[in-house]
């Protein structure tokens, strides 16, 4: 069974927001002829990396519900130019819109149990996501969604 992370989407305000932010890294990528992919760099180093990575996603936590998630396709660990160790996350360049589900905030990133995942709008069918991402997110915040 796959793990996941959880992890606060800082400075985004939306999902179209990160979906951008993705979208300019992929660029990046594919000007140096690799893969299109995005990362994020943390300080700590998952110690559960072959579970993370057995199907694996990063979940981001934006303006307090859990919204999205991209897939998690490596861990590189490195040392920095202040020599601190560091961890890259390289995510997979689709950003995957998820049920909401409301998350307070937290330093770093926190695992999370697949069984305790939100699923993806996708297989959800037609249970909101049609639904304009305002109203989708004040209906969760009522717990009406």
């Amino acid at each position: 069974m796959a793990l996941h992370l959880i992890k606060l989407c800082v400075g985004a305000d939306s999902i179209e927001d990160l979906r951008e932010w993705v979208s300019r890294r992929a660029l990046v990528a594919m000007a140096a002829g690799l893969e299109p992919s995005s990362s994020h760099t943390t300080r700590m180093v998952p110690k559960r990396a072959e579970e993370l990575l057995d199907g694996g996603s990063l979940y981001w936590v934006i303006k307090g519900q859990v919204q999205a998630r991209q897939r998690l396709l490596d861990l590189k660990t490195f040392t920095d130019a202040d020599g601190i160790g560091r961890c890259e996350l390289v995510l997979g360049p689709e950003v995957i819109e998820t049920e909401f589900q409301p998350k307070r905030a937290f330093q770093g990133w926190r695992y999370l149990k697949d069984e305790e995942a939100p699923r993806d709008l996708k297989s959800l069918g037609s249970d909101g996501a049609e639904l304009p991402m305002e109203l989708r997110r004040e209906l969760a915040e009522l717990g009406l969604l």
